[in-house]
């Protein structure tokens, strides 16, 4: 059975397309392209990427406008129903302003645009994303954000580091985030938010195939399911 899944785009996403090539590649299967006024999602999805851009050019605060998109109901009820959710960059800020996720992002702690190729550590290798990777393990992943710093009070980083839903943490000073935190998951894991850009770490040409693994670990287990 072919691999469903979506990647929603917003006004100012510019990694959409990106995202499409990485899950045909892995998945072979292109993937539906959904504009954020649509009011529904196709049925029966196996995954929904929100990807990174500036959606809405960053008015108000990143992410805040998509989050109030159409299409954002239908992705928060698809989550809630166990479809595995990927966030990445802005679309890490969307699901932090929707709910989805804790936490916000701020500001890179620099003031500056932050755009390299940043070694992650790979904090909890047991969710549908992060499987295909042993816990412990360094991977490097490009980063290209200015608002990237993540911040939650102190008891929500105690609950997300005692629940093992902090999925990878940044190994050098990156934009400022408490913890080092790079991507975290929610309480059923089924929804993965991370600034780094795996999407972009599919290709050797590209500088690398760190990323391949989240992809197609994903695959995989809907594929046995």
């Amino acid at each position: 059975m072919a691999f469903r899944s979506a990647v929603i785009t917003f006004p100012g996403s510019n990694c959409d397309r990106d995202m499409a090539v990485a899950l045909e590649k892995v998945s072979g299967t292109a993937p539906f392209r959904v504009w954020h006024g649509d009011a529904d999602l196709p049925e029966k999805l196996d995954f929904i990427a929100v990807p990174g851009g500036f959606s809405y050019g960053d008015y108000l605060r990143s992410g805040a406008m998509a989050a109030r998109s159409p299409i954002m109901n239908a992705v928060i009820d698809a989550a809630g129903k166990g479809v595995p959710v990927l966030g990445v960059c802005n679309g890490f800020q969307v699901l932090t302003e929707s709910g989805l996720l804790p936490g916000a992002l701020m500001r890179n702690a620099s003031q500056n645009f932050v755009c390299r190729t940043v070694p992650l550590k790979v904090e909890n290798s047991q969710s549908l994303f992060t499987a295909g990777y042993e816990a412990g393990e360094t991977i490097h992943i490009p980063v290209a954000h200015h608002d990237g710093n993540y911040f939650a009070d102190e008891a929500t980083l105690d609950r997300l580091e005692g629940e093992g839903r902090v999925a990878f943490r940044y190994q050098d000073a990156v934009n400022g985030s408490q913890r080092d935190i790079a991507g975290v998951l929610n309480a059923a894991g089924n929804v993965l938010g991370m600034m780094p850009h795996p999407e972009r770490a599919v290709d050797e040409r590209h500088g690398g195939m760190d990323g391949w693994a989240l992809f197609e670990n994903a695959v995989n287990a809907l594929a046995k399911a």
